[in-house]
């Protein structure tokens, strides 16, 4: 038998040399994952880029994963974790700073399958997020663009975006808050300051960033010289920006804008006050949307006599804020308006066009000049209809 000192020795060396041995190993297999490297996630490339692998929000089983902003390696990991899709975050936290993965995790929506390998799920999680881009027209109203984000596939709560509508407090970084009106009655506060354009967004963005997105966009629309013109018209910017809502709903004509423009600043500085009610149709169907009801092309004298602050056949000069999102254009006729026009009347000629009178006879013809358009148009549009349910059924039994 071995002495018992020469067996601690031979016990030792034997643990030694499977350490050895295991460390070897290790770096073997260390080495060869890091060697590999390029060729895995360049066949994970190719095969994102060829279909073979994709995971979107279609994909069945797809699961929605979130990744926010400042979020760090071992956060995404704990989150993974408590999704069931990985087992071990000290191994994801160590793989992606093996893999160069460490910071270069994308902020915004994922989608990932139960299933996938690490290697599969870092990829993902570096790409970039899924996003939908999103179309406002010009004078497109706030409640219609939350319809048209919903549609996109936004998933924020109508009652969070409200709210934050109503809360200025949470975006005194732009210039033109400062100078929004609280005015009683006003609907949304921040309605009419989100600058109508095209937009991407990660379907789940916050209301409060979807909000600063669009709010950034209207603060590089508003240049210094406008806040100048402004003052020098005595005006605020937010006196502006509702102007130039009613302005962008009566018409989307450049030239029209700016006699329609006239028309608003001249009731209002008229010596005559009777002459300072804009009597804009425009203000009215606001207040119809408001109530539930479509807008109408011929007004009632019960839509007339609704009673609201925006109504502006019964309360003078600018309703308490914007009714709806207006474009570019729109703000520059409400900062220059046609200089050498004496209008104090105009309506829609019935064409896509604007009449303009300086007298209520001259109006009320202009307004006998629209009825009579719209009716032959209807007229013109009912017989082309029917010619073509005839021409329909001509063909139907000749078949």
């Amino acid at each position: 038998m071995l002495p018992k000192k020469l067996k601690f020795v031979v016990h030792i060396l034997v643990i030694l040399l499977l350490l050895v041995t295991f460390a070897i190993m290790g770096v073997y297999v260390g080495y060869n994952y890091v060697i590999t490297q390029e060729e895995r996630f360049t066949a994970l490339q190719a095969s994102i880029e060829d279909g073979s692998f994709k995971v979107d929000m279609n994909t069945e089983g797809a699961i929605p994963f979130v990744i926010r902003t400042g979020d760090m390696t071992s956060d995404i990991a704990d989150n993974l974790f408590e999704l069931g899709l990985i087992d071990n975050t000290f191994m994801f936290s160590l793989l992606s700073k093996v893999n160069g993965f460490d910071g270069a995790y994308q902020a915004g929506t994922h989608y990932l399958l139960e299933g996938l390998d690490y290697d599969e799920i870092m990829f993902l999680l570096t790409q970039k997020s899924v996003s939908v881009t999103v179309t406002f027209p010009e004078g497109i109203t706030y409640e219609e663009m939350k319809v048209r984000l919903h549609e996109a596939g936004l998933t924020f709560l109508d009652a969070e975006m409200d709210e934050c509508m109503d809360s200025p407090n949470l975006f005194t970084d732009y210039r033109f808050v400062s100078q929004i009106a609280l005015t009683e009655g006003r609907d949304h506060v921040l309605s009419g300051y989100l600058f109508p354009d095209t937009y991407q967004f990660d379907v789940n963005a916050s209301a409060e960033t979807i909000i600063s997105t669009m709010l950034n966009n209207t603060e590089n629309k508003l240049y210094d010289e406008y806040y100048e013109r402004a003052e020098s018209l005595g005006m605020t910017m937010d006196q502006v920006m509702t102007l130039a809502s009613i302005i962008q709903a009566e018409s989307n004509n450049m030239t029209d804008m700016m006699y329609i423009s006239s028309v608003f600043r001249n009731r209002m500085n008229s010596s005559d006050e009777s002459m300072h009610y804009l009597g804009s149709d425009a203000t009215v169907n606001f207040i119809r949307r408001l109530n539930g009801l479509d807008p109408d092309l011929f007004l009632t004298a019960d839509d007339i006599a609704l009673d609201s602050p925006y109504n502006t056949y019964m309360y003078q000069g600018l309703p308490p804020g914007p009714i709806c999102m207006p474009g570019q254009d729109a703000i520059q006729a409400a900062l220059y308006p046609e200089p050498n026009s004496n209008y104090m009347y105009f309506c829609a000629d019935g064409n896509g066009g604007t009449l303009f009178a300086v007298t209520l006879a001259e109006h009320e013809n202009n307004v006998a000049t629209f009825q009579a358009n719209w009716e032959a148009n209807q007229a013109a549009l009912a017989a082309e209809a029917a010619g073509e349910g005839q021409q329909t059924t001509e063909t139907s039994e000749e078949g």
